[in-house]
């Protein structure tokens, strides 16, 4: 079996994992304040982007890529 490389170090991981969790945050406060102001539920559909660089920072960190 292969083992897996990383292409990034420690310091590069701990960037990713604090972007992953800043985008989080700014995707739930986001989304509390479109539904506490009453906001159409259309623009829901923007936390997508926060949420998908949420996302993206936390698999690589994890991958290591």
């Amino acid at each position: 079996m292969a083992s897996l490389a990383s292409n990034i170090g420690t310091g590069g991981r701990r960037q990713r994992y604090i972007i992953g969790a800043v985008c989080l945050l700014v995707a739930v406060v986001a989304g509390a304040a479109l539904v506490g102001t009453g906001a159409p539920r259309g623009f829901r559909f923007w936390l997508l982007v926060p949420l998908w660089g949420a996302a993206l920072g936390v698999f690589q960190a994890r991958g290591g890529t």
